[in-house]
């Protein structure tokens, strides 16, 4: 067992944010893995964005900022740090992460939990060389949870690589009501006021993440309202309400399930919103990603990217460098000479 798989062996052993802490404090002590070059079939471009691999990390891991540049040195393509508020907040109370082992999966109802804005803005300063992306969220107090995603995107405005919207978390009340038509031309349209009078010379791709659990013809309403402000793309998906066959002691805990049981779901949902956007937006595949396998199917169904984060709980960080290794095999025996053009060939 590597040094790595014996810390991951070691960690799995805690409490689950117990042992997200001490992960994040190993990394901050300059104790990550570092990965090898990447494969050249693996570089691409997302909205614009020039990644030397489409495996990111997605938000959650990095709430405040903290480690994204171990993160990229430890071989992901980009980093989506957050979800972050304008005010600092103590989320949910614990437990509120639990492990479900035999299930490969994770249920939170961490509840935003951050140091706030100030905090994330100054860990971003000086951010240096790779993608780092602003995952930006409203305070569950808030008057004007709209006015939240504003003061977001403003004070990040020129730190941040691109920005994410994330109206999907299930663990914030009301917050998903922020999908639905009305509401969400509101937030988008105040969002793309704000960003066209702010410096051009940090004008970045805006992503919307969305939640899996969508009713009937909100695909399209999400797809149409991104391209008439702007967006660049959509990230599919957020975790998952509904509860599948599922064997853990767990299983029965409120929050959102990420992890393998999210990935049927979520790869049917960001299959709809490939069809309903017919290449206009890039999009990014989230939910139950654990192997190259995964990523290979994801990107086939029209992802252009990828992310992950439970897998890592189980796998520990040698597993990126796996999935990479693992994709680009499945790009040279199907006959992809790039990732782009894999996009979308199911």
């Amino acid at each position: 067992m590597s040094l790595h798989g014996a810390a991951t062996w070691a960690l799995r052993g805690l409490d689950p944010e117990d042992a997200h802490g001490w992960a994040l404090r190993a990394l901050r002590l300059g104790l990550g893995p570092v990965r090898a070059p990447d494969d050249p079939i693996l570089a691409t471009t997302v909205a614009g964005l020039a990644l030397p691999n489409p495996v990111g990390l997605a938000p959650g891991f990095d709430k405040d900022a903290q480690v994204f540049r171990p993160m990229l040195r430890a071989g992901f393509g980009f980093v989506e740090c957050g979800t972050v508020t304008p005010l600092p907040q103590a989320g949910n109370p614990r437990p509120r992460l639990f492990r479900l082992t035999q299930d490969r999966a994770v249920i939170n109802r961490m509840g935003f939990n951050n140091r706030g804005l100030e905090a994330f803005a100054g860990n971003l300063a000086g951010r240096g060389a790779g993608a780092v992306g602003a995952n930006i969220g409203a305070n569950k107090d808030s008057p004007d949870r709209i006015g939240d995603y504003v003061t977001g995107l403003t004070r990040l405005w020129g730190l941040a690589s691109y920005f994410t919207i994330n109206i999907s978390s299930p663990n914030t009340p009301g917050l998903r009501a922020l999908q639905t038509k009305a509401a969400l031309e509101e937030l988008l349209g105040r969002l793309a006021q704000a960003r066209d009078a702010l410096p051009p010379a940090g004008r970045v791709p805006m992503f919307l993440k969305v939640a899996p659990d969508l009713a009937a013809g909100e695909v399209e309403t999400m797809v149409e309202a991104s391209l008439a402000q702007g967006l660049a793309g959509i990230i599919v998906s957020n975790t998952t309400v509904s509860r599948p066959a599922l064997a853990s002691r767990f299983a029965g805990e409120a929050g959102g399930l990420s992890g393998a049981p999210l990935r049927e779901l979520s790869t049917r949902v960001l299959g709809e919103f490939a069809q309903a956007a017919g290449g206009r937006l890039a999009l990014i595949g989230v939910g139950g990603i654990g192997s190259g396998a995964d990523a290979y199917a994801r990107i086939r169904a029209g992802a252009c990217a990828v992310q992950l984060y439970s897998a890592l709980v189980f796998e520990g960080p040698g597993l990126v460098g796996r999935i990479k290794r693992e994709l680009a095999g499945r790009l040279r025996a199907d006959g992809f000479a790039s990732v782009d053009a894999a996009v979308g060939a199911h």
